[in-house]
């Protein structure tokens, strides 16, 4: 549910507990996905303005990198043994199918900020189908770890405090409108520290988008 829904959206924001989740990861160490890196210099600073302007309200993030989650695989291990690990078979299935199709270059246009109950974010806008093509071929031999409907976006902060729907309508109409588009020039397979939700993200392995399938860096 999103905000920008006046009929079906949250009615306030979900408060985000920054701690340890011990029963979520088990003792499981990294969690993994794959996403669109974002270098792009205009939305990097759009992302960072952005994040300035809703400081009361989030929780700061100063060591995840900005991204666009395109497919998340789960807990990144050798062997698989709950319904939410990636074993590393699954992890060479889904790099010898990108080995084979050729990825090209994307451009995606980017929307007004708009939140999910539990965070701030930017709009992704897919019509051309190009993430759900990703998202199709990574899916097609590992089941993706997902509570929620998949709404591709830019994630700007968690929130830190309570406040009521038209409060965050208000603030989010008060942005200013992102940069128009997103270039996509790379696919990275990424982990996480399980036990730090805020923590950095590692690069496993990228994946350039050219014209034809290229060996990985």
């Amino acid at each position: 549910m999103l905000f920008s829904d006046p009929v079906n959206g949250p009615a306030e924001t979900l408060v985000a507990e920054l701690r340890d989740y011990p029963e979520w990861h088990r003792g499981r160490k990294r969690y993994g996905a794959w996403v669109v890196p974002i270098t792009q210099p205009d939305v990097l600073d759009y992302v960072a303005h952005a994040r300035d302007a809703l400081a009361d309200l989030l929780h700061p993030c100063p060591l995840r990198q900005p991204h666009v989650t395109v497919f998340v695989c789960g807990f990144h291990r050798p062997r698989g043994r709950a319904h939410d690990d990636f074993p590393s078979v699954l992890l060479r299935r889904q790099r010898a199918l990108l080995r084979r199709m050729a990825h090209r270059p994307a451009v995606l246009p980017l929307a007004r900020p708009d939140s999910f109950a539990s965070a701030a974010f930017v709009p992704v806008e897919d019509s051309a189908g190009v993430i759900a093509r990703w998202r199709g071929l990574l899916g097609s031999v590992s089941n993706e770890i997902r509570q929620a409907d998949y709404v591709p976006h830019i994630t700007l902060g968690l929130y830190r405090r309570p406040a009521d729907a038209p409060t965050i309508r208000q603030r989010m109409a008060a942005l200013e409108m992102p940069p128009p588009k997103l270039a996509a020039t790379e696919l990275h397979y990424v982990t996480y520290k399980a036990s730090d939700q805020r923590g950095p993200l590692r690069t496993q392995h990228r994946w350039p988008l050219q014209d034809t399938g290229t060996a990985e860096a």
